[in-house]
């Protein structure tokens, strides 16, 4: 396994963009409890009528999340991506939601992407085969 490191790139938020993004990562440590298909069911319920999110946009999202929680900057990729996507979603946007596997070595992950690429992920997100997304509707 590979040694998981914090993403301490982020600064520190202005109070409203603070309050709003521990909002979020509230939300989010609750809906990580729910089995997938229900999660799945929520997001797109949460998702309805939003804008796509720019990659800029969801960018600044992520860097919020993880400056406010230590969880979400370290290795808790579920939290931090449903957590990024909420926080998206408070701002009349979501960027799309992904969870994947790859087989070797055998590995799970949760990313958003906007644009079409993979948000604040490292490289190596591209071996992950995607099983459940919720992009704008």
């Amino acid at each position: 396994m590979s040694r998981q490191t914090l993403d301490t790139t982020s600064t520190r938020p202005p109070a409203g963009r603070r309050l709003a993004a521990h909002t979020a990562v509230s939300a989010a440590r609750l809906l990580s409890h729910l089995p997938p298909t229900r999660l799945q069911a929520v997001l797109r319920a949460a998702s309805r009528g939003a804008k796509s999110a720019s990659y800029d946009t969801a960018l600044s999202a992520r860097g919020d999340v993880t400056a406010v929680s230590v969880l979400c900057s370290g290795r808790y990729c579920l939290q931090r991506s449903l957590a990024t996507a909420l926080l998206c979603r408070i701002g009349g946007t979501w960027p799309t939601w992904c969870t994947g596997v790859r087989t070797s070595p055998f590995a799970a992950h949760a990313w958003v992407e906007a644009e079409g690429r993979p948000v604040g992920e490292p490289a190596d997100t591209a071996a992950y085969h995607t099983m459940l997304s919720v992009p704008p509707r």
